[in-house]
Parts: C-alpha cells; structure tokens; sequence
C-alpha cells in the first residue's frame, strides 16, 4: 500500500436475531435490533482480529447492530465511534421482517421485478439499490478523503457493504447481492488519489465456526 494511502477495514455488523432465523429474515433501516449473543462473540473477534493494527478512526451506521459491533472494535483502541446517517441499511418497505422464500411466493411480482432490474424497481415502498449505492459510495469515499496514510475501520451493513464493493469491482448492480458478507466479515480496500482498490473481501478467519 502507498504511504499516502487511507487503508479501510470494511465490517458488516455481528449477527442479530433476526439473522440466525432458518431462513433469516431482513430488517432493513426500521428494524434496530441488538446484537445476538452470537453477534456479541463475533463483534468481540473482529475486534480481536484488527487490535493490532493502527486503527485512527472507528465510523458506523447508525443502526444499533452495526454500532455495538463498532464500539467492540474502538474499544481496543480508545476510540469513540463516529456515526455516519449514509452508512445506515437499505429500506426495505414492505419486505421487513419477511424470508425471501416468503417474499418470492407471496409477493412474486414485485420480487421478479426487483430481480430483473433493482436500480430501476427496488424493494417495494422502500429504496432502490442505484439510489443507495449513491449515497454509500459518496459517503465512504468522504470518510476515506479525510484519513490520509491513516487505516480506518468503518461498520455497516450486508446490502450497503456488497453495493459499495460491487462498485469497485465494476460488478452489476443486479448482481451484486451475490458477493458474500457474513456477520462480522472484514473486507479491505486502499484508498487513494480519488481511486479505491480492493484488497480483501469478506475474510472470515478470525471467526469461529459457532
């Protein structure tokens, strides 16, 4: 990485409730959960595998999974976590609290819309996946301009955090729901001159299998 470099730590939340469902259901921006005991043991090992790293700065969605698991990480470096509203989860609209096995056999015209084209159609009465990648991409990019030669650690949430790598991967946006992020997954990305390059996606070594 160059000196001059802002190198960022990309975290999806710990698991809630609401994610170990069999089949897990979505809660988009309207659902705060807190973290699951699952999610607490994983925020504590994303913390534990970034404790050495010179950490200058800790940002995080507003939504109480993503800033518990922020605070586990900028506690090991006596940091307070900066709470950026654009980092917050995709809305949902109607399809909160629901599986997607419901939504595709229940609501199946709005769901092969969405799959056809999510720029364009989205979730229903909630956003779509163009205006969010707008408002994600323009608000890590800021974050990143203003940490210079730093490493910064920023948590969110799976739809923003695979919307915002899609992008620099020049991925489609209709694909872009299949990049992985598990709970607590760390990605990597180098910053620099206006330009971002992945360097790791959704590591998950430091987890346990539980």
């Amino acid at each position: 990485m160059s000196p001059d470099a802002c190198h960022l730590y990309l975290v999806r939340h710990g698991a809630t409730a609401h994610n170990l469902l069999d089949p897990p259901r979505m809660q988009g921006r309207h659902i705060d959960e807190p973290l699951d005991p699952t999610g607490q043991r994983q925020a504590t090992q994303a913390a534990a595998a970034l404790a050495k790293a010179p950490i200058q700065a800790v940002y995080s969605s507003p939504l109480r999974r993503a800033f518990e698991t922020a605070q586990a990480i900028a506690d090991r470096h006596r940091l307070a976590p900066v709470v950026v509203e654009d980092l917050a989860e995709v809305d949902v609209g109607r399809w909160e609290d629901r599986s997607w096995i419901d939504i595709a056999k229940n609501d199946t015209e709005a769901y092969e819309a969405f799959r056809n084209d999510p720029a364009a159609q989205g979730y229903p009465e909630g956003e779509n996946l163009g205006d969010v990648t707008l408002r994600v991409v323009a608000a890590i990019d800021q974050i990143a301009l203003g940490h210079p030669s730093e490493r910064i650690v920023v948590v969110a949430h799976s739809v923003v955090n695979r919307l915002y790598l899609g992008q620099l991967l020049s991925v489609p946006l209709a694909l872009r729901r299949r990049l992985p992020q598990d709970n607590c997954a760390i990605s990597e990305v180098a910053w620099q001159s206006s330009r971002a390059r992945p360097i790791t996606i959704n590591a998950i070594g430091h987890l346990d299998a539980n």
